[in-house]
């Protein structure tokens, strides 16, 4: 069973959470042949439904101690563009994509997913981008 999962660390990132849950966005990935995503949604006012159904599952919490396991049991994480959330999965040597937060005044995340991503580490986009890659 093939995972992807999302994560927004302690903040809040609406836009990505939307994004990811949105009917477009789960059908894309069930089409790629993930059958389970796992939604940490931190701070943020968008709670999507939890679902399960034969062939997809949705599962959604804010917090835990650790998403070390989460990002372990992942065959591919999309991830704010935290610096912790960032280099614990590339620690773990998993794909990763970042999702650049555009609401953010002071966009130092933006020039760590650029250098990562010249290092060959990572995929970034924004979210209104997220859908055509």
């Amino acid at each position: 069973m093939k995972c992807v999962f999302v994560t927004v660390g302690t903040t809040s990132f609406d836009d990505l959470i939307a994004c990811v849950s949105a009917p477009d966005s789960l059908q894309k990935i069930e089409s790629l042949g993930y059958s389970r995503l796992i939604l940490q949604i931190g701070r943020g006012t968008v709670v999507p439904e939890p679902f399960s159904t034969e062939s997809f599952t949705l599962d959604v919490y804010r917090y835990k101690d650790s998403v070390k396991e989460d990002i372990q049991k992942a065959d591919l994480v999309i991830s704010h563009a935290g610096a912790g959330s960032c280099l614990e999965t590339l620690e773990k040597g998993k794909p990763l994509v970042v999702v650049i937060n555009e609401k953010l005044m002071n966009n130092h995340q933006l020039e760590l997913a650029k250098q990562l991503h010249k290092e060959g580490h990572l995929f970034y986009c924004t979210c209104s981008k997220f859908l055509r890659h």
